[in-house]
């Protein structure tokens, strides 16, 4: 009932050259959407959707989500329907920033090593040491490490922006360790072991 709805999502989508997972995201958003209204798409309105996140608020789900539905959906509203968005009528959530929680040193070493596969250690070592999100580890290359300067290439940023960060002396100890270990990828540093290809956030196999 509402593909030809979503088709036109994705292609608005890809115009504006969101990343792949961003246009997924936002498809699959906006389809629970429609299925909750389970009304003509023309005939929306900015009071539905304020419904629809109010009652999806009562069922639990934190500000963070219910802010990623907003986006989709008004991305939808904007580009699909071209109805005019009231952020008056539904406005963004605030959200709570409390500060993390900081492991000590003694911590991660004690978490590193109740980790046996190597792979593994070398990728959340990784993640501790540079601050890296997890979908920028899984897309590093051998090229990017840079034992020299002590650097990491990040690329395929969520805003698609390059930067450096650093690299610890015992991270490259573990990655040199992973690296002479297994297989020694000279391209993705990561790769899925039965594909080669890139690792995914859902499955990391």
């Amino acid at each position: 009932m509402y593909e030809k709805y979503l088709e036109r999502l994705e292609e608005a989508g890809k115009i504006r050259n969101l990343k792949e997972r961003s246009i997924s995201c936002y498809k699959n958003y906006v389809s629970y959407f429609l299925k909750y209204q389970a009304k003509r798409p023309e005939e929306l309105t900015c009071q539905d959707v304020r419904t629809f996140l109010l009652a999806k608020k009562e069922e639990g789900l934190k500000a963070t989500t219910l802010n990623l539905y907003n986006s989709a959906i008004r991305f939808f509203y904007q580009n699909v329907l071209h109805i005019l968005w009231d952020d008056i009528t539904v406005p963004r959530m605030i959200l709570e920033h409390k500060l993390p929680t900081v492991l000590t040193i003694d911590e991660i070493d004690r978490l590193l090593e109740v980790v046996d596969d190597i792979k593994y250690k070398a990728m959340f070592a990784t993640m501790y040491s540079s601050g890296m999100r997890v979908s920028e580890v899984i897309h590093l290359h051998y090229d990017d490490i840079s034992r020299s300067n002590k650097q990491i290439h990040v690329r395929d940023t969520k805003n698609r922006m390059d930067r450096y960060t650093i690299l610890s002396k015992r991270c490259l100890d573990i990655l040199t360790q992973y690296w002479f270990e297994k297989e020694r990828p000279r391209g993705i540093l990561f790769p899925n072991k039965f594909t080669g290809n890139y690792l995914t956030v859902s499955t990391l196999e």
